[in-house]
C-alpha cells in the first residue's frame, strides 16, 4: 500500500466518527426539540441525513457501497421478469404440491399413530 492509501484510511476513520457525532447530535437534537412542530423536525432530520450520507460517501467504503449499488441497478435492468401468467400458473403449483405433500405426512404420521399405539395398547 502506499502512503496516500494509509492517508485515507485514517482520514476515513475520522470521518465515520464525525458522522455518527453528526448523527447523534440530530437525534439528541430531536429529542430536545420534541415540542417543535413535527413537520421542521422531519425536514431536519432529512438534512442531518443528507449530510451524514454525504460524509459517508466520500470514504472508501461508503464509495465502493454506492458503485455496489450503481451495479445492481444496472444487473436488475437485465433481468427478465415472469408475466403475470407465469408467476399465477407457478403461485398454483406450489400451492398443489405443498397440499399434496401436506395430505401424504398427515396419512403418514396417522398410519404411524394408529401403529405405535396397536403396539402399545
Amino acid at each position: 500500500m502506499n502512503a496516500v492509501s494509509d492517508n485515507a484510511g485514517k482520514l476515513d476513520a475520522l470521518k465515520w466518527l464525525v458522522a455518527l457525532a453528526v448523527l447523534v447530535a440530530g437525534l439528541y437534537a430531536n429529542a430536545e426539540y420534541a415540542a417543535l412542530t413535527l413537520l421542521y423536525r422531519v425536514l431536519a432530520g432529512i438534512v442531518i441525513a443528507g449530510v451524514v450520507v454525504a460524509i459517508a460517501l466520500t470514504t472508501v467504503q461508503g464509495r465502493a457501497t454506492w458503485d455496489l449499488a450503481k451495479e445492481a441497478r444496472v444487473e436488475i435492468r437485465k433481468v427478465v421478469w415472469p408475466t403475470r401468467q407465469e408467476t399465477t400458473q407457478t403461485t398454483l403449483i406450489v400451492v398443489v404440491m405443498v397440499i399434496f405433500v401436506g395430505l401424504i405426512l398427515w396419512a403418514l404420521d396417522s398410519t404411524l399413530s394408529w401403529s405405535v399405539s396397536g403396539l402399545i395398547g
